[in-house]
């Protein structure tokens, strides 16, 4: 069993507690029902899982400020929490009741030293709303935590799967691409009614081994991204979608997902929504209906420009069904009556492109999007994990 972020709290109820060294392990200060929780796990027992129960009744909290103590002491208990997503902080400097307060002791790695010195996130004060900007500081720290508990071992082989029938968008998506970090791509073109040369120089220029199907117009979507799909020889097939925008870490932030969760299928929550014609970008954390949209769960949707599997499941499931719309919504619910189980992870790196609704197979209009917005900003404002410019 593994600690993970599975039911993090995007809205936290309470505000910060304090974390120290005690002679039973770590433990958290002024929390109910017991104030000198040891979040280390009894030895004596199954520390994982009593580490999972322990970060549930944690949720509430908006994260945890840690007292270092005088001598070097065992950090897996810390290092179980950032898996577990909840966020950590060192003490703000200056502070007089913490001795030494801001400083990372020398004996915690740097890499870690480095997140938890780091307080940015708490310089928004929350106002216990779903579009406060302080929850979404939290979760971006929140997740840098969880990469750096959770890293996956070796370089994975992805192969990204992406059909297009617009040529004017291939080279900005190969550029994305080729940014990702931590994992080896493959990219694999459908062009839908392109011809090759369309997209000779953008592909030329992508520096990424490229192989690409050429369909006709007429042939249905998600036949050409199962054409594609045949020359995959990564370890997982990732779709990806032309128009919207991925940060650095998508791949490698999905394939830990699966890691961690022992899901079949991932792919992240769509939240962020950029309106073109609006010059808008929109965040959405509940449904229309008023209902949480929850990331860190087991789900039967995930947003489709995101959705990645193993090749073996890939091929399990059946690959994408050969018809022009609606292609991720019953992947996804192919995979399900297959058996296979799906987890939605966090969505603070991607970004959704909306025109108008003829430009994309899912349609819906732009209004739609404003109304189950939780926050709203002029202009291009994706999460800062984005590492947008």
């Amino acid at each position: 069993m593994t600690v993970t972020p599975c039911g993090f709290t995007r809205t936290p109820e309470k505000g910060l507690a304090r974390l120290h060294w005690s002679d039973a392990g770590w433990a958290v200060d002024g929390h109910a029902p017991d104030p000198a929780m040891n979040v280390a796990g009894d030895p004596a027992g199954d520390p994982v899982k009593d580490m999972a129960d322990d970060v549930a009744e944690l949720r509430p909290l908006r994260g945890l400020e840690i007292e270092w103590p005088a001598a070097p002491v065992p950090l897996d208990g810390l290092l179980r929490l950032a898996a577990a997503g909840v966020p950590l902080a060192a003490p703000e400097a200056g502070d007089p009741a913490t001795p030494d307060a801001g400083s990372v002791p020398g004996w915690v790695p740097e890499d870690l030293a480095r997140l938890l010195a780091d307080r940015a996130w708490l310089a928004h004060a929350p106002d216990g709303t779903a579009r406060c900007l302080a929850d979404l500081r939290r979760e971006e720290h929140s997740v840098r935590l969880r990469r750096l508990a959770h890293r996956v071992s070796g370089t994975p082989a992805i192969s990204v799967v992406m059909a297009t029938k617009r040529p004017a968008l291939v080279a900005g998506a190969l550029a994305q691409m080729a940014r990702q970090r931590g994992v080896e791509v493959e990219v694999l073109l459908g062009l839908h009614g392109v011809p090759f040369e369309r997209v000779r120089q953008a592909v030329e220029d992508a520096g990424l081994p490229v192989a690409w199907v050429e369909a006709g117009p007429d042939v249905p979507f998600g036949q050409v991204l199962n054409d594609a799909a045949a020359l995959a020889g990564g370890d997982h097939v990732a779709k990806w979608d032309d128009d919207d925008w991925y940060g650095p870490d998508h791949l490698a932030d999905l394939v830990m997902a699966a890691a961690y969760s022992g899901a079949d299928v991932v792919g992240t929550a769509g939240e962020f929504f950029y309106l073109e014609p609006l010059h808008t970008t929109i965040r959405r954390t509940t449904f229309a209906s008023g209902a949480a949209y929850r990331s860190e769960v087991w789900s039967d949707h995930v947003a489709g420009g995101t959705i990645l599997t193993s090749r073996s499941k890939f091929h399990d499931i059946g690959g994408f069904p050969a018809q022009p719309r609606a292609v991720d919504r019953d992947f996804l619910k192919a995979a399900t009556e297959a058996g296979a189980r799906v987890y939605r992870t966090h969505g603070l790196g991607y970004v959704l492109r909306r025109t108008l609704s003829g430009g994309h197979t899912w349609q819906l209009p732009l209004a739609h999007f404003l109304k189950v917005a939780s926050s709203q900003w002029r202009g291009f404002r994706p999460s800062l994990l984005m590492e947008a410019a």
